[in-house]
């Protein structure tokens, strides 16, 4: 028993973790450490509010949901009853980790469009923890990877 439940925790830490995408203008990975990152500036223009989504959240969710699932429908019940047991709890479990991980890897974000000085205008989203208003100066900072943030 003590083993069944330490999976279910295992699995369960890995489906909340698996929504850890950091998308901060203020964060930077490990790999972005001392590397040079080319400076642009600029005007805001607009900024509005968007939802980032990962991809993969789901799907990891609906996989760990359904290992859960399965392994408590299996507790329950003996023979034919434990066959069905499992298997409904494995469906539901897929279901209900499949919407877990969407809504564990939605983030807020913001759409940010700025005019270069040169003229040009660009847009980069963002995760919303900084704040920005039309008019605003700012910089845009692009990494080697083709990755850009906005910044003051």
């Amino acid at each position: 028993m003590a083993i069944k439940q330490c999976v279910i925790f295992l699995i369960i830490m890995a489906v909340a973790c698996s929504g850890c995408a950091n998308y901060s203008g203020n964060t930077y990975s490990g790999n972005e450490a001392r590397s040079a990152q080319v400076v642009k500036h600029g005007t805001v223009v607009s900024v509005k509010e968007v939802n980032i989504e990962e991809s993969s959240g789901g799907i990891l969710g609906a996989a760990g949901g359904g290992v859960v699932g399965g392994i408590l429908g299996n507790m329950i019940g003996h023979g034919r009853g434990r066959t069905l047991a499992t298997l409904a709890g494995a469906l539901g479990g897929v279901g209900l980790g499949y919407a877990a991980g969407k809504a564990a890897t939605n983030k807020n974000g913001l759409e940010i469009t700025v005019r270069l000085d040169n003229g040009q205008e660009i847009s980069v989203v963002q995760g919303a923890d900084q704040t920005f208003a039309p008019g605003e100066a700012v910089r845009i900072l692009y990494g080697a990877n083709g990755a850009a943030r906005v910044t003051r």
